[in-house]
């Protein structure tokens, strides 16, 4: 205890100091998720643009499996020198708070938020071959063969999943859940025929619904999509309260200088209002924000309670 205090209060003396030359070398973008997927794409621009506002290299790391445990638990227990950050779908982890007995880190205790980067809402896919067209026509297919339609996800509490939970509850249907290890093998799957549908991260699927391979359904959000205003909301479609949006940010470990903090969270403050990239991650399916470390610990408190619900009604859990 009195190491742990110390070396606290060494942290407090000598921020100010270490914060001053900040950054003097590379720093590392720990994304826990495979190359192609959602937050890969997202985080692959901010570190190109957050590089040449610091003038040092800003590089990516990705780091699959375990539903991003492996690589935001690696973020918690970095060296909280402002050199190792952490950016992935936060509401990801705000499920996992709920959805697991125990995790290696402690969502509130262990990270230093900076605030959100992005927002983006799921969109409901299918194969092209795949017979309906509605949300309608899969309630009652579902309904025409119990436990037989199959929903992919990119893991076991993923919001794919509890999107999948969701619609089984407010449509009184049963589904079959598949669990991948990440959105791109899903996504295969899924275009191959071998699962049946997806709750589908926006970014990720924009380009396979242009192309044809993929065809969507509806969108997840509260409104239609300005990407998509022709496709109607899951709520809208028959399941009044459907809401499963996702959203972004960027966290350092705990204990991370404020200055170091502050000095990340203006560039992507500053990021964010690049009308350029707003139009280019528009057009992926996001919407580009800009908070600070409060308004992110606010949403991460809203969205644990909220999803929290979802995992307690539909017995999920995991390992």
């Amino acid at each position: 205890m009195k190491r742990a205090l110390f070396a606290l209060s060494l942290l407090f003396v000598l921020g100010p100091a270490c914060a001053a030359g900040y950054p003097e070398h590379a720093i590392k973008i720990v994304v826990p998720w495979p190359p192609g997927g959602a937050v890969d794409i997202l985080a692959r621009p901010i570190a190109d643009r957050l590089s040449r506002l610091l003038d040092q290299p800003v590089y990516i790391d990705n780091r699959p499996g375990a539903n991003a445990i492996i690589g935001a638990e690696a973020v918690a227990r970095a060296k909280p020198d402002g050199y190792t950050l952490l950016i992935d779908n936060l509401t990801g982890h705000a499920i996992n708070a709920t959805l697991y007995k125990s995790l290696p880190f402690n969502l509130f205790t262990d990270f230093e938020p900076v605030g959100l980067i992005a927002s983006a809402t799921n969109t409901l896919v299918v194969a092209p071959s795949a017979p309906v067209a509605s949300v309608h026509d899969i309630i009652e297919l579902a309904k025409a063969k119990p436990n037989s339609l199959t929903y992919a996800s990119f893991g076991v509490g993923s919001t794919a999943h509890l999107a999948g939970e969701m619609f089984d509850s407010k449509a009184g249907i049963k589904m079959v859940h598949v669990p991948y290890k990440g959105g791109p093998p899903a996504l295969i799957d899924l275009m191959g025929g071998s699962v049946f549908m997806m709750f589908a991260t926006a970014p990720s699927v924009a380009a396979l619904i242009k192309g044809g391979k993929l065809k969507a359904i509806a969108t997840t959000g509260v409104e239609r999509s300005e990407q998509a205003p022709a496709l109607p909301t899951v709520a809208e479609s028959g399941l009044p309260g459907f809401n499963a949006t996702t959203s972004y940010g960027a966290m350092f470990p705990a204990h991370t200088p404020p200055e170091i903090v502050q000095r990340i969270g203006d560039a992507l403050r500053q990021i964010a209002k690049e009308p350029a990239l707003a139009r280019q991650f528009s057009q992926l399916g996001f919407q580009l924000k800009a908070s600070s470390p409060e308004e992110l610990t606010q949403m991460l408190k809203e969205e644990t309670s909220r999803w929290g619900a979802v995992v307690k009604q539909s017995g999920a859990t995991a390992q």
